[in-house]
């Protein structure tokens, strides 16, 4: 879909393009406005500090996919593909 555009380059406002452009923006921004569904509290406790317990199941379960990625980021076939980057 190719926009006319005017001699001074803005887009030409009488095309049929530029109308259903503006409908789809005026659509958008009518559904950013509306309020959504309410988000999901997260169940993650914390510390005082901000920082993920790790002594709760969920922040064990975190601490091991750290760990997880951690030892593939070091293994002998991701150092061979960092070689040939």
């Amino acid at each position: 879909m190719a926009v006319k555009t005017t001699a001074a380059g803005k887009m030409d406002k009488r095309t049929k393009e530029y109308k259903e452009l503006k409908q789809r923006l005026v659509k958008a921004r009518a559904a950013k406005a509306k309020p959504s569904a309410p988000k999901k509290q997260s169940t993650l406790k914390k510390t005082k500090s901000g920082k993920v317990d790790k002594r709760t199941k969920e922040g064990k379960a975190i601490c091991a996919r750290m760990a997880k990625a951690r030892k593939a980021q070091g293994s002998l076939l991701n150092r061979i593909k960092r070689l040939f980057r």
